[in-house]
Protein backbone atom coordinates (compact mmCIF):
# COMPACT_ATOMS: atom_id res chain seq x y z
CA UNK A 1 0.00 0.00 0.00
CA UNK A 2 1.12 3.27 -1.14
CA UNK A 3 1.91 6.17 1.35
CA UNK A 4 2.77 9.82 1.09
CA UNK A 5 3.79 12.04 3.80
CA UNK A 6 4.10 15.32 3.38
CA UNK A 7 6.44 17.89 5.27
CA UNK A 8 7.53 21.60 5.20
CA UNK A 9 4.42 23.54 5.36
CA UNK A 10 4.66 26.43 7.85
CA UNK A 11 3.56 30.03 8.27
CA UNK A 12 4.98 33.14 6.00
CA UNK A 13 4.83 36.12 5.28
CA UNK A 14 3.86 37.88 1.64
CA UNK A 15 7.16 37.76 -1.19
CA UNK A 16 8.58 34.80 0.73
CA UNK A 17 9.60 31.07 -0.26
CA UNK A 18 8.75 27.47 1.66
CA UNK A 19 9.56 24.32 -0.04
CA UNK A 20 7.41 20.98 0.54
CA UNK A 21 8.54 17.65 0.96
CA UNK A 22 6.75 14.40 0.05
CA UNK A 23 8.17 10.81 0.83
CA UNK A 24 6.36 7.96 -0.68
CA UNK A 25 6.62 4.71 0.32
CA UNK A 26 5.10 1.13 0.54
CA UNK A 27 5.08 0.83 -3.40
CA UNK A 28 6.97 0.43 -6.80
CA UNK A 29 6.87 3.78 -7.62
CA UNK A 30 8.06 2.79 -11.26
CA UNK A 31 5.77 4.70 -13.54
CA UNK A 32 4.08 6.81 -10.88
CA UNK A 33 3.22 10.23 -11.38
CA UNK A 34 3.16 12.06 -8.61
CA UNK A 35 1.85 15.89 -7.66
CA UNK A 36 0.33 18.49 -5.14
CA UNK A 37 -3.13 20.18 -4.35
CA UNK A 38 -4.31 22.24 -2.32
CA UNK A 39 -7.72 23.18 -0.62
CA UNK A 40 -8.18 26.68 1.09
CA UNK A 41 -11.37 27.01 3.50
CA UNK A 42 -14.87 26.95 1.92
CA UNK A 43 -13.33 25.98 -1.49
CA UNK A 44 -12.22 22.56 -3.23
CA UNK A 45 -9.39 21.18 -4.11
CA UNK A 46 -7.54 22.60 -6.81
CA UNK A 47 -4.48 21.52 -9.08
CA UNK A 48 -0.98 22.64 -7.98
CA UNK A 49 1.83 21.09 -10.08
CA UNK A 50 2.26 17.64 -11.21
CA UNK A 51 5.53 15.51 -12.40
CA UNK A 52 5.95 12.16 -13.98
CA UNK A 53 7.46 9.81 -13.03
CA UNK A 54 11.17 10.26 -15.13
CA UNK A 55 10.59 13.90 -13.73
CA UNK A 56 10.34 14.68 -17.67
CA UNK A 57 7.46 16.55 -17.73
CA UNK A 58 5.82 18.46 -15.40
CA UNK A 59 2.36 20.61 -15.35
CA UNK A 60 1.42 23.51 -13.23
CA UNK A 61 -1.63 25.88 -12.31
CA UNK A 62 -2.00 29.26 -14.27
CA UNK A 63 -1.72 30.17 -10.54
CA UNK A 64 1.32 29.06 -9.23
CA UNK A 65 3.55 29.18 -12.82
CA UNK A 66 6.47 30.91 -12.65
CA UNK A 67 6.44 31.00 -9.22
CA UNK A 68 6.52 27.60 -7.91
CA UNK A 69 8.33 24.38 -9.38
CA UNK A 70 8.08 20.94 -8.94
CA UNK A 71 11.11 18.19 -8.72
CA UNK A 72 11.46 14.34 -7.83
CA UNK A 73 14.24 12.43 -6.38
CA UNK A 74 13.18 9.20 -7.72
CA UNK A 75 15.77 7.30 -6.16
CA UNK A 76 14.38 7.69 -2.77
CA UNK A 77 10.23 8.31 -3.64
CA UNK A 78 10.03 12.08 -2.98
CA UNK A 79 8.54 14.84 -4.52
CA UNK A 80 9.91 18.74 -3.40
CA UNK A 81 7.60 21.83 -4.05
CA UNK A 82 9.66 25.10 -4.17
CA UNK A 83 7.24 27.96 -3.24
CA UNK A 84 8.85 31.39 -3.97
CA UNK A 85 7.32 34.72 -4.27
CA UNK A 86 4.08 33.25 -1.71
CA UNK A 87 0.80 35.24 -1.19
CA UNK A 88 -1.73 35.16 1.05
CA UNK A 89 -4.11 33.41 -1.99
CA UNK A 90 -1.76 30.39 -1.96
CA UNK A 91 -2.96 29.92 1.62
CA UNK A 92 -4.12 26.56 2.27
CA UNK A 93 -3.77 22.69 2.98
CA UNK A 94 -1.56 20.99 0.31
CA UNK A 95 -1.62 18.05 -0.41
CA UNK A 96 0.94 14.98 -2.18
CA UNK A 97 -0.96 12.39 -4.64
CA UNK A 98 0.56 9.57 -6.91
CA UNK A 99 -1.03 7.89 -9.58
CA UNK A 100 0.01 5.51 -12.20
CA UNK A 101 0.32 6.06 -15.69
CA UNK A 102 -0.02 9.92 -17.07
CA UNK A 103 -0.46 12.96 -15.64
CA UNK A 104 -3.74 14.50 -14.42
CA UNK A 105 -5.23 17.80 -13.15
CA UNK A 106 -7.90 16.15 -12.06
CA UNK A 107 -8.27 14.75 -8.19
CA UNK A 108 -10.36 11.90 -8.35
CA UNK A 109 -8.37 9.88 -10.72
CA UNK A 110 -5.35 10.05 -8.03
CA UNK A 111 -5.77 6.98 -6.02
CA UNK A 112 -3.19 7.56 -3.15
CA UNK A 113 -3.43 10.95 -1.10
CA UNK A 114 -1.20 12.42 1.60
CA UNK A 115 -2.87 13.43 5.24
CA UNK A 116 -2.01 17.12 4.30
CA UNK A 117 0.57 19.87 5.74
CA UNK A 118 -0.84 23.56 6.23
CA UNK A 119 0.80 26.79 4.58
CA UNK A 120 -0.11 29.98 5.85
CA UNK A 121 0.89 33.45 4.14
CA UNK A 122 0.54 36.52 5.89
CA UNK A 123 0.23 39.76 4.28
Amino acid sequence: QVQLIESGGGLVQAGGSLRLSCAGSGGDFWNVGMGWFRQAPGKGREFVAAIDWSGDTTYYADSVKGRFIISRDYDVNTVYLQMNVLKPEDTAVYYCVARRGVLSMIPKEYMYWGQGTQVTVSS
